[in-house]
């Protein structure tokens, strides 16, 4: 199943999806991503070193230091003699997205909702990430079920994306977001050097540096944070209660004063100011994408001129 079919299903008012992502946009995406993640990917060609592998290279002898757990006992036996098995290091990429399905992801007062600007940037990604053999697994977290679809190639690892993208966030499942915890999961399950894909919008606390500097000391890491222009500033609505869709709780706030819509702001700034540097002293790649306008054309930007470190 391709990407464009993924992205044909049935939307309403309240669930617009990511917007129209056309045949000649697709291919315009493709050529123009390409040339930034093949500097990411490993994939796409054929190895000439020895190494961990699937695809047997040759058997010899077995030599001191060489990994017990190499030796071929089969041929060990007819010869009489230590043999072990070598292969052909593994070339293909394995990309890993991780999916923020909490319940702030459904608010949204643009163009779209968060989760459906969640739903595109994980459609892009896929359509580079599961070419030609490479690897794609997708794991979420922000909710009270999160769901794991192991790395698969090609048009399997698709699939689990389809899966995942059709547990849209909810406010039954809702409970404060973990970030540290999702990080420390997401060490434990990428097994090896991967390219990793946060989509998020990393809103909760900011105790979770930690974390995310033991995963991207193993992996390249992207955050892809998604914003809403009203979580920046407040409008002069009169009074209204705010009410946070995680936790529930609840504050009434009188829009109508000016002190209060700037303190909103300046705090806002404050707290997207902080999370920025957080990701630059990980050593992580981080764009902005919004609800509003063309997160597409964001992306895209962002992927032929952010240097993603390997």
């Amino acid at each position: 199943m391709s990407v464009i079919q993924l992205t044909r299903r049935l939307r309403t008012p309240d669930r617009p999806g990511p917007g129209p992502l056309r045949d000649g946009q697709l291919r315009k995406l493709d050529l123009r991503i390409r040339r930034r993640v093949d500097s990411l990917l490993v994939g796409d060609h054929r190895a000439t070193t020895l190494g961990d592998g699937s695809e047997l290279a040759q058997i010899r002898p077995y030599v001191p230091g060489d990994d017990v757990r190499k030796i071929d006992w089969n041929v060990t036996a007819r010869t009489r003699q230590p043999h072990v098995r070598a292969h052909v290091a593994e070339r293909t990429a394995a990309v890993w997205l991780l999916l923020d399905t909490s319940a702030s992801m459904t608010f949204g007062t643009a163009d779209r909702r968060k989760w459906d600007v969640a739903e595109g940037v994980a459609l892009a990604v896929a359509h580079v990430g599961a070419r030609r053999g490479n690897r794609l697994a997708v794991a979420t977290f922000g909710d009270r079920d999160p769901v794991v679809h192991p790395d698969r190639h090609g048009r399997r690892g698709v699939l689990g994306l389809l899966h995942a993208l059709r547990r849209e966030p909810t406010a039954e499942a809702a409970g404060a977001t973990s970030f540290a915890g999702a990080w420390d999961r997401a060490a434990q399950l990428v097994r090896r050097r991967s390219l990793v894909v946060i989509v998020s919008d990393f809103r909760g606390s900011l105790d979770w540096r930690l974390s995310l500097l033991r995963l991207a000391a193993r992996h390249d890491v992207v955050a892809v944070e998604i914003r809403d222009p009203r979580e920046q500033e407040l409008p002069n609505i009169g009074t209204v209660w705010l009410v946070d869709p995680e936790t529930r709780e609840q504050l009434q706030v009188d829009t109508r004063d000016a002190r209060v819509r700037a303190q909103f702001a300046e705090s806002a700034v404050e707290e997207r100011e902080a999370l920025g540097r957080i990701f630059r002293s990980a050593g992580v790649a981080h764009v902005v994408v919004s609800t509003s306008g063309d997160w597409l054309r964001t992306l895209v930007r962002f992927l032929q001129i952010e240097k993603v470190r390997r």
